[in-house]
C-alpha cells in the first residue's frame, strides 16, 4: 500500500493529487503566487490534510508544470505533456487526442493505447488561444472566466474579432462594445477566433477520437462547442475537474516509479 502524489505547478494554479494503488484519495488547487515552490508545497499539504495523511505516508512524489524545476519536495519530475496524456487516459482509456489549454500555452497531444504520448504540438509563443487570453477578455466584460463559455452559448450571432494579440484583442472588444455590439456576440466571436487557433494545432497532430479537453479552459462550455463545431468531433467529458488531469497523471507516474524502486 502507501500513497503517491502528483503536483502540477502551472502559471495560474498549483494542483496536487493524492492516490493509493487504485484510487484518487484527495486533491487541492491553490493560486500560483510569486513563489512557485511555495504554491506547489501548499497544494500538496492541503491534499495530504484532506486525505488525513502525513508527508511520510507518501512513497513517491512527481512534480510537473512550469514550476517543476523548483519543487525540492518532489522525488522526480516529468513534462506536463506526458502527465496530461496519462491523466486523461486514466480517466477515460478511450481518449486518443488531448487538448490542454493552460494559462500560458496550448498543447495538442496524440495519445497511444497505453496512455503514452504519440505526438504533440505546443504553442507557447503567443498568449492567443490560452487561459490568459480569455482571462483578459473576461475582465473587459466584468465576468469570471468560467462564465465566458455560458455567455458565448447565449449569442445570437458571432461578431468577428480579428486580433490575435491579447492587448489588441482587448482594445478591439472595448471598441466593439462602444459600437453597440452585444457582449455575448463579441464573446462568441472571441471563442471562435481562439477555437480556430487550437483547431489548427490539433490538425497538426492528427485528431483521432476520442478527443478530451484538459486544463482550466476545459471547463469552458463555449470553447467545447466551438472546437467541436470546427473539427466535427464533439469533445468527450472527463469525470471530475479537467484542471486536475496533469496532477493525476503525475501521481500515476509517481506510482510507476515507486514500483520500479
Amino acid at each position: 500500500m502507501g500513497a503517491f502524489a502528483g503536483v502540477d505547478i502551472g502559471s495560474v494554479a498549483a494542483k496536487a493529487v493524492i492516490m493509493n494503488d487504485r484510487d484518487i484519495l484527495s486533491h487541492a488547487v491553490v493560486p500560483t503566487r510569486v513563489s512557485s515552490e511555495r504554491s506547489g508545497r501548499m497544494a500538496l499539504e492541503q491534499a495530504l490534510e484532506k486525505a488525513n495523511l502525513r508527508s511520510d505516508d507518501v512513497r513517491f512524489t512527481v512534480a510537473t508544470g512550469y514550476g517543476r524545476i523548483v519543487a525540492p519536495f518532489a522525488n522526480g519530475t516529468t513534462t506536463e505533456i506526458t502527465c496530461h496524456a496519462m491523466g486523461a487516459y486514466y480517466l477515460n482509456p478511450k481518449v486518443r487526442t488531448v487538448l490542454d489549454i493552460g494559462g500560458q500555452d496550448c498543447k495538442a497531444i496524440r495519445v497511444g493505447e497505453r496512455g503514452q504520448v504519440v505526438n504533440f504540438v505546443l504553442n507557447d509563443k503567443c498568449a492567443a488561444g490560452t487561459g490568459r487570453f480569455l482571462e483578459v477578455v473576461a475582465k473587459v466584460f466584468e465576468v469570471e472566466v468560467a462564465e465566458l463559455g455560458q455567455l458565448c452559448n447565449t449569442a445570437t450571432e458571432r461578431v468577428p474579432v480579428s486580433s490575435t494579440c491579447t492587448i489588441f484583442a482587448e482594445s478591439e472588444c472595448i471598441s466593439l462594445m462602444a459600437r453597440g455590439e452585444k457582449p455575448e456576440n463579441i464573446v462568441a466571436g472571441v471563442h471562435y477566433s481562439v477555437g480556430r487557433r487550437v483547431a489548427g494545432l490539433l490538425s497538426r497532430v492528427g485528431v483521432e477520437s476520442e478527443l478530451a479537453f484538459t486544463g482550466g479552459v476545459g471547463k469552458n462550455v463555449g470553447m467545447q462547442s466551438v472546437v467541436g463545431e470546427l473539427l466535427g468531433i464533439a469533445p468527450i467529458g472527463l469525470p471530475g475537474d479537467p484542471q486536475l488531469v496533469g496532477a493525476i497523471g503525475a501521481a500515476i507516474i509517481a506510482k510507476g516509479r515507486a514500483a520500479r524502486g
